[in-house]
């Protein structure tokens, strides 16, 4: 359904022009936009007249503004408070505005023209539209290793260790259990963690085509409306792996994974106890060794996922880890973040963030909304005012190899590798990585 009474984001102005461009009519941007078609028109007809220049939204009535009938003690005194209170919404500053002794009596500003006078001001928040990172299409496998799904359970109380969460890998067509990791002493893996357990399962069956992921926080930029991909995201599509991101909660998707850990956890942790994590370590890839090779699948008939399925034993997409940092295809990344398209509000020093970066303009771009685009070409972001008159050029942080492997990279680059004791959780999934490259001593 349409909604009405609402301000219009500049990403849903910009939305509105480009479908025009592209031949929609107004009611099917509507429909497509989820706009009233009377707001559709209205930013078509500016766009056609004005160009990029004429979505700047100017609100307010301009002789007399959104408060202009009202004192100009009641419109200080929300400013005021706004400023003083910024969590303070239209609603509560009318109530205050009610309890204020110097009030009484008067006629006083509804919510929604006090809402409208914040906006006036500068003082509302902006809420841009939410926009989608491009993504592999959804599509049911046809062969071993076309999709990997990707999860950690939640934490598991584990005899001996204490709480554990395990990142399970299962190939979704030939039902393969590809890997499983416990992390210690943790109920939120970090990309590291990911990163360790997806080496390991490239290097026993090789890259998979694609992984699917959920909306953790590891792999999907929660805190924005228009996220940026994370570093394991850009880490996979550097390898040439494509992700897709579930749109639905399991069992509707993921279901595989989500048996899988049920399956793992009995099989492997239920009713033992162990004195460290190697040891957990070991009692896992046994009992996924028996799980792929001798244990019977209802899913397959009766057979177990490597008799149903022996080319699941390799993708044919070899890896190592010695040659990690010459396969990783940069452009590939530029491409894929050329795609994309972000809105970031700028603070009061005409700063704004990007993944794990902060970024500056100057005070002469604070407090404004940028459109932010991808120069595949020279590894660029392209930041376009409001109004869609100035550009400028930031180059990208942090978009290097080296980023992206972590902590794999100084374990590449040298023949001896010497760890501090005690050997941390950190420590062992180096002595992990360090254990499977060719020439290197630990």
């Amino acid at each position: 359904m349409a909604r009405k009474g609402r301000t219009t984001t500049l990403a849903e102005r910009v939305e509105i022009g480009e479908r025009w461009e592209a031949d929609q009519n107004d009611p099917e941007i509507a429909a497509a936009t989820g706009l009233p078609v009377s707001t559709v028109r209205k930013w078509r007809r500016k766009y056609k007249k004005g160009g990029r220049a004429g979505l700047t939204s100017r609100l307010g009535r301009p002789p007399t503004g959104a408060l202009g009938q009202f004192s100009l003690e009641i419109r200080d005194t929300i400013r005021q408070m706004r400023q003083e209170h910024s969590g303070w919404g239209p609603v509560t500053i009318r109530a205050e505005l009610e309890d204020d002794r110097r009030f009484v009596g008067l006629r006083l500003p509804s919510r929604s023209r006090i809402a409208a006078f914040l906006k006036q001001e500068g003082l509302r928040r902006k809420y841009e539209r939410h926009s989608e990172l491009p993504q592999a299409q959804a599509v049911d496998p046809q062969r071993a290793h076309e999709e990997w799904e990707l999860d950690a359970q939640g934490v598991v109380k584990v005899s001996g260790l204490g709480p554990v969460s395990v990142i399970n890998i299962s190939d979704l067509f030939s039902r393969v259990k590809v890997d499983s990791f416990p992390c210690l002493d943790t109920s939120h893996p970090s990309t590291q963690d990911y990163q360790l357990v997806l080496r390991r399962a490239f290097m026993n069956y090789g890259l998979p085509e694609r992984v699917s992921l959920d909306h953790d926080s590891v792999f999907y930029d929660n805190a924005s409306v228009s996220p940026f991909p994370s570093t394991l995201h850009l880490w996979l599509i550097a390898l040439g792996i494509d992700v897709h991101f579930i749109a639905k909660s399991p069992p509707a998707e993921h279901s595989v994974i989500e048996r899988g850990h049920q399956t793992v956890t009995k099989q492997a942790i239920t009713g033992q106890t162990f004195t460290d994590g190697a040891a957990l370590q070991a009692s896992l890839s046994e009992r996924l060794d028996f799980l792929n090779t001798r244990f019977p699948s209802r899913s397959l008939n009766g057979q177990a996922p490597l008799v149903a399925h022996p080319e699941a034993q390799h993708s044919r997409r070899p890896y190592r880890l010695e040659w990690e940092e010459a396969v990783l295809d940069m452009p590939r990344v530029y491409e894929y973040l050329a795609q994309a398209r972000w809105f970031r509000r700028t603070s009061s020093l005409g700063q704004f963030s990007l993944g794990a970066h902060r970024y500056g303009l100057g005070k002469d771009f604070a407090n404004r909304t940028l459109e932010i685009t991808f120069d595949a070409q020279t590894q660029e972001l392209i930041c376009l005012s409001e109004d869609g008159q100035q550009e400028i050029r930031l180059p990208m942080q942090g978009l290097t190899k080296s980023t992206l492997m972590g902590e794999l990279s100084p374990l590449v680059s040298q023949p001896v590798y010497q760890l501090a004791l005690p050997f941390y959780p950190s420590a062992w999934r180096e002595m992990m990585l360090a254990s499977d490259l060719t020439g290197t001593t630990l």
